[in-house]
């Protein structure tokens, strides 16, 4: 993959370039929405941007892909590639893009270091750059027609679609049944992908966020989960204040092909563990659906995280869908309000040590990065491998890009 050459010159000057992601995200940023403002106005997360997340995850991205590249040249690390290939997918990403990138990222990289990107420093980290662009436009690619197979045109596949039904389930989080507007089917997904949908915002912005798909794959609706986001000192967030203000029964909604790879894959006795917090508990609800309507015979460990009991959005189908399988064990932690007489319920947060994981346990977890980490390094104090315990980021994917994705 990466030339003998070029891995050595990128493994020298990889400190360099590592210890100056910050400053180097600032300019590149700075540089690409000075010469091309409809992006930050209708692709990227503006919100995002403004709390620099964004930021870092890009550009820790691609170091991170050159991290792995020097330690292993031969192998191409799919797994990072596939998860950012689907949230570029989602959001119509093309090819053309990429030299944009390119360009800017470079200009960042090259006014940052100055004379430390010689000429052939620079060939090695183009070297890498495309490396990793050409595999995502060519996974993107697959993508893309596998969209287009299920009857879904272009690039994220969007297409307009009519919100059926709005239930408020908590003070800060509603779910819109929508279906396609046009009467077409709506395409088919697995247990665990998300859509995006693009709104216009009162300035003319156009904003897409990602929303995880509830409810059964074979359904002729969708059903997706939004908690409206309070800035706390930040500003609120755009889409979600939007979604909870302005779309009722009737409205429409630009919705894209679904994407994602945090999917559910689990033979009938496989032992399963399910842990979200917060809204992460939404594509939680489509895997436990899809075990229960399976017949699924393995144990299944459900553990959820939340303020209380009053913000556990779609509780009762959560507990109610552990109920229904044949090995189903459901526990609830909650910072406060946990009911003492309630047999799954649980004070404080989530605390593995009593809970019996079962051997070979395949792992789906969604939610704020800390609660994952943390989930993620008792799953493997309790032996679980590292290869079975897969996650789903909402917003900028800050694991991905650090040294123990």
């Amino acid at each position: 993959m990466l030339t003998e050459q070029s891995a050595a010159t990128v493994r020298a000057t990889l400190p360099a370039v590592g210890g100056a992601l910050g400053e180097i995200s600032d300019r590149f940023y700075a540089g690409l929405f000075a010469a091309h403002p409809e992006l930050l106005r209708d692709l990227f997360n503006r919100g995002n941007q403004s709390s620099g997340t964004q930021r870092q995850a890009l550009a820790g991205a691609f170091a991170a892909f050159a991290a792995r590249l020097v330690e292993r040249p031969d192998v191409r690390p799919d797994a990072m590639l596939n998860r950012i290939a689907h949230k570029h997918a989602s959001l119509g990403i093309a090819p053309e893009q990429y030299p944009v990138v390119h360009k800017y990222l470079f200009a960042a990289i090259t006014g940052v270091l100055g004379e430390a990107i010689t000429p052939r420093v620079a060939a090695a980290w183009t070297e890498v750059y495309w490396l990793m662009a050409n595999a995502l436009i060519a996974i993107e690619k697959r993508l893309y027609a596998a969209s287009e197979a299920d009857g879904v045109d272009g690039p994220g596949g969007r297409r307009t679609w009519e919100v059926v039904e709005r239930v408020e389930e908590t003070a800060d989080v509603a779910t819109f049944l929508i279906r396609p507007a046009d009467g077409s089917p709506a395409p088919a997904f697995r247990p665990g992908q998300y859509v995006s949908v693009r709104v216009e915002l009162p300035d003319g912005a156009l904003q897409t966020r990602q929303y995880s798909l509830i409810g059964a794959a074979g359904s002729s609706v969708r059903r997706i989960g939004v908690k409206r986001v309070h800035g706390g000192g930040a500003p609120d967030g755009e889409v979600s204040n939007h979604l909870h203000a302005r779309v009722r029964v009737g409205s429409t909604l630009e919705v894209s092909a679904p994407y994602g790879d945090l999917v559910l894959d689990a033979g009938p006795l496989t032992p399963v563990l399910l842990a979200s917090a917060g809204i992460g508990v939404t594509p939680i609800l489509a895997m436990l659906e899809q075990l229960v309507a399976d017949g699924h015979r393995g144990a299944v460990t459900v553990v959820h995280a939340d303020r209380s009991p009053g913000e556990h959005a779609l509780r009762e189908e959560h507990e109610g869908y552990v109920s229904k399988l044949a090995d189903g064990v459901a526990c609830f932690w909650y910072e406060r309000g946990a009911a003492a007489g309630h047999p799954v319920d649980r004070a404080g947060l989530v605390d593995l040590s009593g809970v019996v994981i079962a051997p070979g346990t395949r792992a789906y977890l969604c939610g704020p990065l800390p609660f994952m980490r943390a989930v993620r390094g008792q799953l493997l104090e309790k032996g679980v491998s590292p290869a079975d315990v897969h996650y789903e980021v909402f917003g900028p994917d800050l694991w991905l890009a650090s040294a123990d994705a």
